[in-house]
């Protein structure tokens, strides 16, 4: 998988790839596309801040945020060492470690929505600050490993970026495995 190219074909490449973490695999099914600088939508255009650092690599870092105080958003950065480009992980179908999915997310049984949504995920991988800017490449702790490409592929605008520029907005950054459950608001999307 290649991590160092464009920002949409790097997010592409992520569908179908397996982050792994203590017991428990989770398959990527859904992300979001975040250009850096040049991007409205993106956390890095306003430029390098003690909050974006890792965006700007070196590239299969995590750069997680807290979102509305609430819930850990887990980025996978991407591009070039410095570019600040990222891909947020938007959705996951549990591969392994179920049992521990559901006791971290407080719920009773696995559906297909279990892990749809980018803070889901992070629960599901009992993620917080600490992993902010860990090699996921490496051995240890977090890690994404190689997995398998959907056979089909939507895209769509990306969500809750109400602040950025018309044109960011209809930007079709958000991909997902049109195969999969574990994705949210579908129907917006179109196969490509």
């Amino acid at each position: 998988m290649n991590l160092q190219g464009p920002v949409q074909l790097a997010a592409r490449a992520l569908l179908g790839q397996r982050l792994v973490r203590g017991g428990v695999t989770l398959r990527i099914t859904e992300v979001e596309a975040y250009g850096g600088t040049e991007d409205s939508a993106s956390h890095a255009r306003h430029g390098r801040t003690a909050r974006n650092a890792p965006m700007w690599g070196p590239p299969g870092r995590a750069y997680l945020y807290f979102c509305y105080g609430m819930h850990w958003m887990l980025n996978v950065v991407t591009g070039p060492d410095g570019s600040s480009s990222a891909v947020l992980i938007r959705g996951a179908e549990v591969v392994a470690g179920l049992d521990t999915v559901l006791a971290r997310r407080k719920a009773v049984k696995a559906t297909p929505l279990l892990c749809a949504g980018p803070g889901k995920v992070a629960q599901a991988l009992g993620l917080d600050r600490s992993f902010d800017g860990h090699d996921l490449l490496a051995p240890g702790g977090l890690e994404l490993r190689p997995g398998s490409a959907p056979r089909i592929i939507l895209a769509g605008p990306r969500l809750g970026i109400g602040f950025a520029t018309t044109e960011d907005q209809a930007h079709p950054w958000r991909f997902a495995d049109g195969e999969s459950g574990a994705v949210l608001q579908k129907k917006a999307l179109s196969q490509i």
